[in-house]
């Protein structure tokens, strides 16, 4: 395994799929990409969610003005910087992609030639609780490349980025 892709949500569980990933891709000695999809730009302006990933206060907001897609883009870049400072690792590349979680994700998969896709697993539905986040699945569905679930939900309230 020479690549891994590192799928990164809103919520506040990517730092346990961040670090989890890392650690698996340190371990094989591959390249890292952290990728976060913009889907729907209104998740980021959610009563209760900070705008970046779910991680209130880590993202300083007031020099982003989120009203564009191309602003949640830099964002959410900085961001995924702050998230590769955090790992400590510099050759780290990221990426933001427009377009359906799912289907965004195989596709940068494919063009990166990753050998392995990391994501969590949560969910905001009681059913999913039980299964697994209707994102994931899709992906574990479609896709033909080893698929790393992580399961977030347990620790969901409880990350903290520094």
């Amino acid at each position: 395994m020479k690549k891994v892709l590192i799928a990164l949500d809103y919520n506040p569980t990517a730092q346990k799929v961040a670090e989890d990933g890392f650690s698996m891709a340190k371990a094989m000695n591959a390249e890292i990409t952290l990728l976060h999809v913009i889907e729907d730009p209104v998740y980021y302006s959610s009563p209760g969610y900070s705008p970046i990933m779910g991680f209130n206060g880590f993202v300083e907001t007031g020099q982003f003005q989120l009203y564009s897609v191309d602003a949640l883009e830099k964002a959410t870049l900085h961001f995924l910087d702050k998230s590769r400072h955090h790992l400590g690792d510099k050759t780290i590349k990221t990426m933001v992609v427009k377009g359906e979680c799912a289907e965004s994700i195989l596709k940068t998969a494919k063009d990166l030639n990753a050998d392995i896709i990391v994501m969590g697993s949560h969910s905001r539905r009681w059913l999913d609780e039980i299964l697994m986040g209707s994102i994931t699945e899709n992906v574990l569905h479609h896709t033909s490349l080893p698929l790393f679930i992580i399961p977030t939900s347990q620790n969901r309230h409880n990350l903290k980025i520094r």
